[in-house]
């Protein structure tokens, strides 16, 4: 099967563009979760994060930076901004290219984030942090 978004930057599906360079493009959602919702996806195929380019990984950043800021200055109602970059299946990833969801919010738009937010112990966080940095030496 043919990666929708690869479709989309090669120009084969129709998208409503609002920003393009050399490494990324953004385009509206064509499910929002509320109105002005928009994509930043990486030009080149990437199916999760740790297949991403770290240039391409800054410049969607900076892009999604951009247009969270193009946002607050459009008629599109936004009191604030949610990021979100869901990475792998578990995580709610649909389509296996990376992508960087640029969410804009307001009062009583109807979009909960709710979570069991957990109190771990002191040592819980350390052993957690251990197992972390000891990846990242061996990384």
């Amino acid at each position: 099967m043919t990666c929708v978004f690869c479709a989309i930057v090669a120009g084969e599906v129709p998208s409503s563009s609002v920003y393009a360079d050399d490494r990324v493009v953004a385009f509206m959602d064509l499910h929002p979760v509320t109105p002005g919702h928009l994509l930043v996806i990486p030009r080149t195929h990437a199916p999760t994060l740790g297949d991403l380019d770290p240039a391409d990984a800054s410049r969607m950043m900076t892009v999604a930076q951009e247009l969270a800021e193009a946002l607050r200055a459009s008629t599109v109602p936004t009191d604030g901004i949610n990021l979100l970059l869901a990475d792998g299946a578990v995580a709610g990833q649909e389509v296996f290219h990376c992508h960087l969801h640029v969410i804009p919010r307001t009062p009583h738009d109807g979009l909960v984030i709710d979570a069991p937010f957990a109190s771990p112990t002191r040592d819980e966080l350390d052993a957690h942090a251990d197992a972390i940095r000891s990846a990242l030496d061996r990384h």
